[in-house]
């Protein structure tokens, strides 16, 4: 079993998206009446600005949020009917506040990743040790195996968490903010990891706060506001000048990257009324 050619313990590319979507916490109705579709084998990035739905529809595609009407739909089917166990062998979660015990090392964390395939009956098994190894691989934290998690710097730790999703070994990772708080370094070396993923067969949902790094990374953008898609497709064909100032209420020049294409964003000027 190589990188190249290790798949999910489904063998196959599971489909995910949602027909007539409804969720909210408590009496607030976040997203009404929402209906996509996520492209197998793609990375998709969800944007737009604080407050728009982001991270809500990513919580109801990984089943952490029921809806309120409408469904989630995994290959096919209404996630929410599905057991548990199904659905963590198709989808991993790599949630925003993610927390583990002091003292914990890489090589540990990235352990609990098995946790969905052990049962009374079905232990500790070299396969798993093996996938393990391999997700160490795949981050680049060989190295980094018996070291604390609190060791490390932010970008290290965010890999190590990645690799933990990867060792769960599904076709779908979802991913909340990954480059949060880290710095441009940092934050590149995550975002080249999630396109390395996507590249070895992974279908990849990440909400992402930085519409640029979106543009650079991502094959599918997917633009909210209000709790609604205002527009959804490859970023360079989506992303326009209007898009940006109706999205985050600033104006720029749009260019684009030569080579990728993807759009640029200069002389940004925001717009929006602040209180005197």
């Amino acid at each position: 079993m190589t990188d190249d050619t290790r798949k999910g313990e489904t063998d196959c590319c599971p489909t995910l998206g949602t027909r007539e979507l409804a969720l909210g916490y408590g009496e607030r109705k976040v997203i009404n009446g929402l209906t996509v579709e996520i492209p197998p084998g793609k990375v998709t990035a969800i944007v737009g600005p604080n407050g728009c739905g982001k991270s809500t529809l990513l919580a109801g595609l990984a089943r952490i949020l029921a809806p309120r009407s409408g469904a989630v739909l995994l290959d096919g089917r209404d996630i929410n009917t599905l057991a548990t166990r199904e659905v963590a062998h198709k989808l991993a979660l790599l949630p925003q506040d993610a927390s583990a015990p002091d003292g914990l090392t890489v090589e540990e964390l990235i352990q609990f990743g098995r946790q969905p395939y052990r049962s009374l009956m079905r232990q500790w098994s070299p396969k798993d040790a093996e996938i393990v190894q391999a997700a160490l691989h795949a981050t680049q934290l060989q190295a980094l195996a018996d070291r604390p998690l609190d060791a490390l710097s932010g970008g290290q730790r965010q890999r190590a968490w990645i690799a933990m999703t990867v060792a769960q070994d599904t076709p779908l990772l979802l991913l909340d903010e990954p480059t949060s708080a880290l710095d441009l370094g940092h934050q590149i070396e995550v975002l080249e990891l999630v396109r390395e993923l996507s590249r070895k067969g992974k279908t990849v949902v990440m909400v992402i706060h930085d519409l640029p790094s979106a543009c650079r990374y991502a094959d599918h953008l997917i633009a909210m506001h209000q709790g609604e898609i205002i527009a959804e497709g490859r970023p360079a064909d989506i992303v326009t000048e209007a898009l940006v100032e109706r999205l985050y209420g600033v104006r720029c020049t749009l260019l684009h990257e030569p080579g990728t294409g993807a759009p640029l964003i200069v002389n940004p000027v925001s717009i929006r009324h602040t209180p005197e």
